[in-house]
């Protein structure tokens, strides 16, 4: 394998951390994630050593949906410092708040000219908006005149119940794409099984600039779910993710190569998707 590239980790501060019971009590978000003490949550330093150990290239880290716009603010910062600490090793994504409308334009604007690739994960579902309000118009426009990305988590519609998630499920990110066809978007998990739906001529036309990571795959579907998406499209819109530390990055790296692809479609998968749509060439 010629590199890989980790779409999906997550990292707190040590104050987040250390204060675990207090951010609970305080974010609605932060809470359904990690109220459960066996959820796990580590620092930049551990999400670097993990890295080592799995012999991964790069990894983006993602914020989470805070409710709170100062919670938004802080973790932001620490992820902005960690994108700074490891220039090369690392790729940030901002939360925001929507509803807090001038001042979550100012918080991207800030973040965006500081490094960061996009917003993820936003979470309308906890977050308390609609992802059709129109509070979203001047995000989506910033987002879109920077080649920036907006990262979704996603939800199934059927299936087992997990801590955070939530009810974005296919339906309701079908029509929000469909409205916003210029903007780049990354579906978490699959996109909630919304590559099924790119079999349809008319979706896979409006879904040109859509793709889908694998986050959390080993708890959500078999291997076989490898074989059917590229079947659809051929893995080229397909980036793996590990959405450590909830998993072990090699558990999700084994679920991929058991999968019986081809060596083309496993590169597209672990390095070459990302470099093209998180636009890395020349810089790994």
């Amino acid at each position: 394998m010629h590199m890989i590239i980790d779409a999906h980790t997550h990292v707190f501060s040590s104050k987040i951390i250390a204060e675990r019971d207090y951010y609970c009590s305080n974010d609605a978000c932060f809470a359904d994630l990690y109220s459960n003490r066996k959820a796990k949550i580590f620092t930049v330093d551990e999400l670097i050593k993990a890295m080592d150990e799995s012999e991964i290239s790069c990894s983006a880290i993602l914020n989470i949906g805070w409710v709170n716009h100062e919670m938004c603010v802080i973790n932001n910062d620490y992820i902005l410092e960690a994108i700074a600490r490891y220039p090369d090793r690392l790729i940030g994504f901002c939360s925001i708040q929507p509803r807090e409308r001038d001042r979550a334009v100012k918080e991207l604007e800030r973040c965006l000219k500081s490094g960061i690739a996009g917003i993820g994960e936003l979470r309308p579902d906890i977050q308390d908006y609609d992802l059709n309000d129109e509070l979203l118009s001047p995000i989506i426009e910033l987002l879109t005149n920077k080649n920036a990305i907006l990262f979704l988590h996603a939800s199934e519609p059927v299936g087992h119940h997990y801590s955070g998630k939530g009810n974005m499920t296919p339906g309701v990110l079908y029509n929000f794409i469909t409205r916003n066809t210029n903007l780049k978007i990354i579906l978490a998990h699959f996109g909630g099984g919304l590559p099924f739906y790119e079999l349809m001529p008319e979706v896979q036309k409006m879904f040109c600039n859509v793709y889908y990571d694998t986050a959390a795959a080993p708890f959500l579907y078999s291997t076989q779910i490898y074989k059917v998406i590229e079947n659809i499209n051929g893995c080229a819109k397909l980036m793996f993710g590990s959405d450590w530390p909830l998993l072990d990055q090699r558990r999700v790296i084994k679920h991929i190569q058991s999968a019986g692809l081809d060596r083309e479609k496993e590169e597209n998968i672990f390095f070459r998707n990302a470099i093209k749509i998180f636009d890395l060439k020349g810089r790994i």
